[in-house]
């Protein structure tokens, strides 16, 4: 746990009634920008306890989804999920202001299954800004970062554009596609990392001036339309799921009203008394009052138009330097590396409730406005359809991530650390999912603590971070299942079973709450137990109904049944997933000391140790998973970091 309390690190205060100047009164940490990683990072950090400053220069973009407002989805959705289970806000925030659900891949095995959510755009960043406010102990101002203060090759604060200097023992960037950032559409060209918002230019010369390594990344997003404009008559309907799945562990929670959470409650509209304990009764949430998406496509003259015009497109006119996504590419990409399907699926998805602002889900582009209003007409059901807002393609600067350690940390300046899009990666759940980690380390820096380090078997959020500073990435990461080799381990549901421990040990969630998730495990191990010493496990695994199981296992909530039947009906595949982490345990626990000198090492190849020496592994696991690395390597690193320790 934490060496102090929330309560003692604010000195009693509920809400701090000045910002903290000065080198002799700094902060513990200093948030830069309050995306979806910067809101994760200073929420993890103030509850853990730290005095935290959360920066963003435009207070009121927090949270902003500037892209698609949908949360979850493939591996995304489990994520989430990881993040409510580590006391990440999220879930909830994506569970009170969805506008539909949907369970992706039903029809396959749980362990792929995952869940999505259309949200209130609005909504969801007002909710988010509001808890930020509420949360004690931390301070929430609006200034843009232009500098680092670094000392010792340590950072000591930041420089704002208000001409101040504001100290801290460690900081957090989590700076989104702001750092030079630029706006493409056609050969027109704006600075801002988002329409309508800055470009930090000086922030990126002050990363390059310390050291830190940048490059240039693009990603982008569609045109939004006029719903009233939409021949939906033309479009295929796509309803919410009834009952939806949502994303927070609702059964742990220790607040009267949570145990209403239930599909049978939502379909009985019974939960406006767990909306009110949050604070947000006038949002819907939960699965009520869902909105439909629609589901059309472009046709041959969609990609006869791009053809005709892929000079003036940003991307294959040569405007555009960065490397764009390869899971989410824009509709150019699209036509010329599918030369051979005649049209492409595209998803028609409501922005908020009290809009009728659509988006184009898979029309993303660079091309010129005149260009892409042609490509828009020329889609079924979007014949008429008058444009709100343009696409357009954005590039920025990231810092590989190669340069940071397991926890997140920079090798080159102690006490910086780096969440979201910074690190290379895309998504909202990606960059929240490393705000909450980098947050959490940066607290755990300033009070002594060991820090958090998810290993791969444990969580995605775990393989995410290590891809990162263990591979890098030369486009915009995006996490799948399949990035997973233990993914049967990780399926969605049992999230607060598999990190009990990480959120316990860093004091992320409240004692209440961590006694019922015990209570759960000690459920889940009884039952699991008393299924494979019956005829149970057997009855399940031919498929049987979980109808016909006890009553007394039906009065479960609705999250322990699930994890209950997962690990009874995969019971072999998991133990053979343990079996292999056991294996490999030796290595993956081995540390590495950080003074050690990879030249110096006999036996070890030259290309193994310039490539160890410049990643700096903190394990053997990690330095095992290095390209260019090989098992010799590896048996030679072994023995000579036993020998050393001994």
């Amino acid at each position: 746990m934490p060496k102090k309390s929330l309560r003692e690190s604010s000195k009693g205060e509920k809400c701090p009634r000045m910002l903290k100047f000065g080198r002799d009164n700094p902060y513990d940490v200093i948030v830069c920008g309050a995306g979806h990683a910067g809101c994760e990072a200073a929420l993890a950090s103030v509850r853990m306890g730290a005095k935290t400053l959360l920066l963003t220069g435009n207070l009121d973009t927090c949270a902003q989804m500037s892209c698609n407002p949908a949360i979850g989805g493939l591996a995304k959705g489990h994520i989430v999920r990881e993040v409510d289970a580590l006391g990440g806000e999220m879930a909830v925030n994506a569970d009170a202001c969805a506008i539909q659900f949907r369970l992706l891949n039903g029809s396959k095995g749980p362990a792929v299954q995952s869940p999505r959510a259309q949200c209130d755009k609005k909504a969801y960043q007002f909710r988010m800004k509001s808890v930020l406010e509420k949360s004690s102990g931390l301070d929430f101002f609006q200034a843009e970062v232009t500098e680092l203060l670094v000392k010792n090759d340590s950072v000591s604060g930041v420089r704002v554009n208000l001409g101040v200097e504001i100290y801290a023992k460690c900081v957090v960037l989590t700076t989104g596609t702001f750092l030079k950032g630029l706006m493409h559409v056609g050969k027109s060209k704006t600075e801002g990392g988002r329409m309508g918002d800055f470009s930090s230019k000086a922030l990126s010369r002050s990363l390059s001036d310390i050291g830190i390594k940048l490059e240039r990344l693009k990603t982008g997003t569609p045109a939004r339309i006029h719903g009233s404009s939409i021949d939906f008559s033309k479009c295929a309907l796509q309803p919410g799921d009834n009952p939806p799945t949502l994303f927070g562990f609702y059964d742990t929670r220790d607040i009267p009203g949570f145990e209403g959470l239930t599909p049978a409650a939502l379909e009985k509209d019974k939960m406006f008394h767990v909306e009110q304990i949050f604070g947000f009764g006038r949002f819907e949430g939960f699965g009520r009052s869902q909105l439909c998406c629609y589901e059309t496509y472009t046709t041959p003259e969609t990609a006869e138009i791009i053809r005709e015009n892929l000079s003036r497109s940003a991307m294959y006119g040569g405007e555009i330097k960065g490397v764009g996504p390869r899971y989410c590419p824009s509709i150019e990409d699209k036509v010329v590396r599918f030369s051979s399907h005649e049209t492409h699926r595209l998803f028609l998805e409501p922005e908020g409730r009290d809009t009728d602002e659509w988006y184009i889900n898979g029309l993303s582009t660079s091309m010129p406005l005149d260009v892409q209003m042609r490509i828009i007409e020329s889609v079924k059901g979007l014949e008429h359809a008058r444009i709100l807002r343009p696409a357009y393609a954005v590039e920025y600067d990231f810092a590989p991530p190669t340069q940071l350690k397991a926890d997140l940390e920079s090798k080159i300046i102690g006490g910086l650390f780096c969440a979201g899009q910074i690190n290379g990666t895309s998504g909202y759940e990606e960059a929240a999912g490393q705000g909450l980690v980098a947050g959490a380390n940066a607290a755990a820096k300033v009070f002594g603590l060991k820090p958090l380090v998810l290993k791969r078997h444990e969580s995605y959020i775990g393989v995410l971070i290590d891809d990162l500073v263990t591979k890098g990435t030369q486009e915009p990461y995006r996490m799948f299942t399949s990035r997973a080799e233990y993914r049967l381990l990780l399926n969605h549901s049992s999230a607060e079973l598999r990190l009990f421990w990480h959120a316990k040990r860093m004091g992320l969630l409240p004692e209440s709450r961590l006694r019922n998730i015990a209570e759960k495990a000690e459920l889940v191990r009884k039952w699991t137990e008393a299924f494979e010493s019956g005829p149970q496990a057997l009855y399940l695994r031919r498929g049987g109904s979980a109808d016909a199981l006890p009553p007394e296992f039906l009065s479960l909530s609705a999250n322990t049944r699930e994890e209950i039947l997962y690990r009874s009906v995969y019971k072999g595949y998991l133990e053979r997933d343990l079996r292999q982490i056991e294996k490999t345990r030796a290595y993956e626990d081995v540390e590495i000391p950080a003074w050690l000198d990879y030249s110096e090492i006999r036996g070890l190849r030259i290309e193994a140790a310039q490539k160890l020496a410049a990643f700096r592994p903190m394990t053997i696991g990690q330095a095992a998973r290095i390209s260019g690395v090989s098992p010799a390597d590896v048996g030679v690193l072994t023995v000579y970091v036993k020998a050393a320790r001994a």
